[in-house]
């Protein structure tokens, strides 16, 4: 198949399977009589995986060992479990900066007076103070702090 036909296929752009062809994750495709690339089963299989590892959020490194592991049948998967490992690894120190970033949202949204015109938005006047200066508002203690 052709390279649009293949990145159809694989549910991506033509311009991402060029970016992995040359990133050296997609061997390069034969080429016929009229220069086009031509790509079988297996790439589309290689891409599919590749997909759905960035699904995961994996970085292309990661996604390398893997497809190395893929290239050398017989060989030992423990580097394969070691990526995965770091990589739920940082995905919960992700999620837990996340926790964080709610809950100062969530005493953000705790500062709100529903001001009138003339009147000071507890919001914007929590954010405006500069940061580590206690916050206007007592509902809104610890967002510069966490």
């Amino acid at each position: 198949m052709r390279i649009g036909e293949l990145a159809q296929a694989a549910g991506m752009d033509v311009d991402t399977v060029r970016y992995y062809e040359k990133a050296g994750l997609l061997p390069p495709a034969s080429r016929g009589a009229n220069n086009y690339r031509s790509y079988g089963d297996a790439a589309l299989q290689r891409l599919r995986f590749i997909r759905n590892c960035r699904a995961l959020d994996m970085s292309l490194p990661e996604v390398r060992v893997l497809l190395d592991y893929i290239d050398q049948p017989g060989a030992d998967c423990s580097r394969v479990d070691g990526v995965v490992a770091e990589h739920l690894g940082h995905v919960r120190e992700r999620l837990a900066s996340l926790k964080t970033l709610e809950r100062q949202l969530e005493l953000l949204q705790q500062a709100c007076s529903h001001a009138s015109p003339q009147e000071v938005c507890g919001i914007v006047l929590a954010l405006s103070q500069p940061q580590g200066d206690a916050p206007a508002s007592p509902a809104v203690r610890g967002v510069h702090s966490q």
